[in-house]
């Protein structure tokens, strides 16, 4: 009884099996951290060119991969992050697989995207916080890597 069910809520959803493990791979891992960035970009009213180019500077620092394969991530994720209604499924795998130094990481490149354009929008902000707190990013640390983000950024 459970299985139609099932494979008709796959059908509406597009779930499938390799989906939900896909996170916990280091494509999966690189897709998440990609997803996190994007959603930086899509939180305010425009994404920029220069936010888009800091998202993919920041992929090519974290990941080895090739200008073609961050073009690829970028646009997988952007998709991922319009499809996606919560930052769950993306946070949980980044506690599970990376350090804290890592998490704290992630959230200096999402505030590197949301200070590419010179100005905080308070949704960029509230994105960065919710993240972070999920995470388990403290605030000191949070602090610190928006701090560090806006020194890069010339802007202190």
């Amino acid at each position: 009884m459970l299985s139609p069910l099932k494979s008709l809520l796959t059908q509406i959803f597009n779930l499938t099996d390799a989906s939900a493990s896909s996170v916990t791979d280091a494509h999966g891992l690189q897709l998440a951290t990609a997803v996190l960035l994007a959603e930086v970009m899509r939180s305010d009213t425009h994404i920029s060119d220069t936010e888009r180019a800091a998202a993919l500077v920041a992929l090519r620092h974290t990941f080895a991969l090739t200008d073609a394969e961050m073009q690829q991530l970028l646009a997988r994720a952007e998709h991922a992050a319009s499809a996606s209604n919560d930052y769950f499924r993306y946070t949980n795998a980044m506690n599970d697989h990376f350090t804290q130094a890592q998490k704290i990481q992630v959230v200096e490149l999402m505030w590197q995207v949301a200070y590419a354009d010179s100005t905080l929008d308070a949704h960029e902000n509230h994105v960065i916080s919710k993240v972070a707190g999920l995470l388990h990013v403290t605030h000191g640390e949070y602090i610190a890597a928006k701090l560090h983000a806006k020194q890069a950024a010339g802007l202190s």
